[in-house]
């Protein structure tokens, strides 16, 4: 006699890694509830989805850990079934069948229709634009193309998620709109590089094309622009940004390095003074637009010079927003072929060293906007605090505005416009101003 039948069914999905994996889980969900399953994120649940991240050692060690987590609750008698998917599982699938059999089934990156299978459920291709959000009420991912067609040395997405492949505007301004109606104001718009979105469909780079069409749809009053790629940036996406107030005065541009030498093995396809034209060229056509970047240190054979050039570099162009990782040696990438020769702890010296210097920048910045007011939008209360953002930062690794919850009351996933009265390295300090 089958007794588990009896049990209601749980499904509770785990995501680790960047906003991608979060939009994937939401996807996987919607699809689920429009099966009539019951389903979770992060909560207690019988069956257990993990969506894992493959892209770097410490990123792997976190998705290796939280599977072996769940494998012992399956054996304890917690859980009942415990299903992998996300990049590591498409990355490394054999290895970790075989390192971690008691997992019910590993899936790809692309094998949504095939783990709905496993999980009673099936896949609906009418649900364009159908998730459950997971994030704040007030903002959402809106993920504009899968995969990259990019040669980056160091890279081993390409090898997770294929080639580039974007989604066609009418089904965005579409998901755009169910999302509006959910009550989301604010669209962060991620892929591997938003840059080159279009080129496949539309043969061209269609982006400011795309924002235009976003800037429609009635309620969302933010759009941000996340993970662009400096080659090839497309130029009239600055003109949407000046034109739009929608399009927040913001970009991420993840750029790695500047020394020559290290852009030139990284595959990058640029040097370090086309890279500062186009910042320059940015800081005209946008003034006040934030410029968010993400560097790596410690990548093979970077000398101490190349280092220096770096760090002077990022003293010299004054970021809004900078993030430094340390390289990680990533198997079958081009960059695996060379020796990864700069110690361990070498590389986090320098990165602690860039971000010394950036929190300096970021202090200094910080300093200017005392007595200045923005329209922020109010993300949730924390402790003593009402947590907000103004349209040059983006949730969870930008400046937060803290406003006094026992002084204010601010209604949470509002707008409010905010008089900056204090500012550390990474956070502002304020009070609600009544607006005009």
């Amino acid at each position: 006699m089958r007794t588990k039948s009896l049990k209601k069914n749980k499904i509770n999905v785990v995501t680790l890694g960047c906003s991608k994996n979060v939009y994937d889980s939401e996807v996987l969900m919607g699809q689920l509830k429009a099966s009539g399953k019951e389903v979770v994120h992060e909560d207690e649940g019988n069956i257990v989805v993990i969506n894992t991240c493959g892209f770097i050692n410490n990123a792997k060690e976190e998705s290796v850990n939280t599977i072996l987590e769940y494998v012992q609750k399956k054996e304890e008698g917690a859980v009942d079934k415990v299903f992998v998917t996300g990049c590591l599982s498409e990355r490394y699938k054999p290895d970790l069948e075989k390192e971690i059999p008691d997992v019910d089934q590993y899936f790809g990156t692309s094998d949504l229709p095939v783990l709905l299978k496993a999980l009673g459920a099936d896949y609906k291709h009418e649900l364009v634009g159908e998730r459950l959000t997971t994030t704040p009420k007030n903002y959402a991912y809106l993920k504009i193309a899968e995969g990259c067609d990019r040669p980056c040395s160091f890279c081993a997405i390409p090898l997770m998620r294929g080639k580039h492949r974007s989604t066609p505007i009418e089904d965005l301004v579409k998901e755009a709109g169910k999302l509006a109606e959910k009550g989301v104001k604010e669209l962060i718009l991620i892929a591997q590089d938003l840059t080159y979105y279009g080129l496949d469909l539309y043969k061209k780079r269609n982006l400011a094309e795309l924002l235009r069409e976003l800037v429609k749809v009635d309620g969302i009053e933010w759009i941000r622009l996340h993970y662009a790629f400096p080659t090839g940036f497309p130029m009239d996406v600055l003109e949407v940004m000046k034109e739009e107030p929608k399009v927040c005065n913001y970009l991420d541009i993840p750029l790695q390095h500047i020394a020559d030498p290290i852009l030139k093995s990284m595959r990058r396809g640029t040097t370090k003074d086309k890279t500062t034209k186009l910042l320059r060229d940015f800081r005209k056509a946008v003034p006040d637009m934030a410029i968010r970047t993400t560097l790596i240190v410690g990548y093979p054979g970077e000398t101490e010079e190349d280092f220096q050039v770096l760090k002077s570099w990022v003293a010299e162009m004054r970021f809004e927003r900078l993030g430094c990782f340390t390289y990680s040696h990533e198997e079958n990438t081009h960059a695996y072929t060379l020796e990864d020769n700069v110690p361990e702890a070498v590389k986090q010296q320098r990165a602690a060293e860039i971000m010394e210097v950036q929190s300096q920048v970021s202090w200094e910045l910080n300093q200017e906007k005392i007595g200045k007011t923005f329209r922020c939008i109010i993300d949730r209360k924390e402790g003593n605090y009402f947590v907000g953002r103004t349209e040059f930062d983006s949730p969870d690794v930008d400046n937060e505005v803290l406003i006094d919850a026992a002084v204010h009351y601010l209604r949470v996933g509002e707008f409010a416009m905010i008089r900056i009265t204090d500012a550390s390295d990474f956070d502002l300090y304020g009070e609600p101003v009544a607006e005009d």
